[in-house]
């Protein structure tokens, strides 16, 4: 619709998600709590709500809830604040914790960054829920990645550590989530090919 607020709609998108899942009215409220802090740094360091990372804290929720059948409140709040890819878009670890809880905190600064020497160990020994917000996000990320027209550097090490890295994990993870690693792999790989 002309001029509606994709922010907004997408914040409804996850909760009515959520809600037709079957979270309860509290898991809701804490996500929608977690989706609205993840939008403000969104809202003020992007050129608008058509930027393709705009959208990024609520795509990775519903891959999270539709995909990885997750409906831990927590996990799916902690996934929703997370950023593995551009820090000035990241919420402040001291945010999360003052307005979700000292444990959505710790999964936040749980979950390895992909730059981390020991990227495949930390993900390998995390917990599953650690995996799954791991998983999400950079899924969501790597389907995005071929709307970083002007980064083909990144773009490609994107994809070596997806095939490399984040792929294995899902197939020791979740089945559908690596199904989806499978698909937008070889997507995203005939991008590079191409050029």
């Amino acid at each position: 619709m002309e001029g509606e607020d994709r922010g907004a709609a997408m914040a409804a998108r996850v909760a009515s998600t959520a809600q037709s899942l079957g979270i309860p009215a509290d898991g809701i409220g804490q996500l929608s709590r977690a989706h609205a802090l993840a939008m403000e740094p969104r809202r003020a360091a992007l050129t608008g709500d058509r930027h393709p990372l705009f959208l990024h804290p609520g795509r990775t929720v519903l891959i999270l809830l539709v995909d990885a059948g997750c409906r831990d409140p927590e996990v799916l709040s902690a996934s929703a604040v997370m950023d593995s890819e551009d820090a000035h878009l990241r919420v402040p670890l001291e945010r999360v914790r003052s307005t979700l809880g000292d444990s959505v905190g710790a999964l936040v600064a749980a979950v390895p960054m992909p730059n981390a020497e020991s990227l495949a160990y930390d993900l390998v020994t995390a917990d599953e829920p650690i995996r799954l917000i791991a998983l999400a996000e950079r899924l969501d990320h790597l389907r995005h990645a071929h709307l970083r027209d002007a980064d083909a550097p990144w773009r490609a090490a994107a994809h070596s550590l997806a095939q490399a890295v984040y792929l294995p994990m899902a197939h020791r993870t979740n089945g559908r989530l690596a199904q989806r690693y499978e698909h937008w792999c070889r997507a995203f790989g005939r991008r590079i090919e191409r050029g």
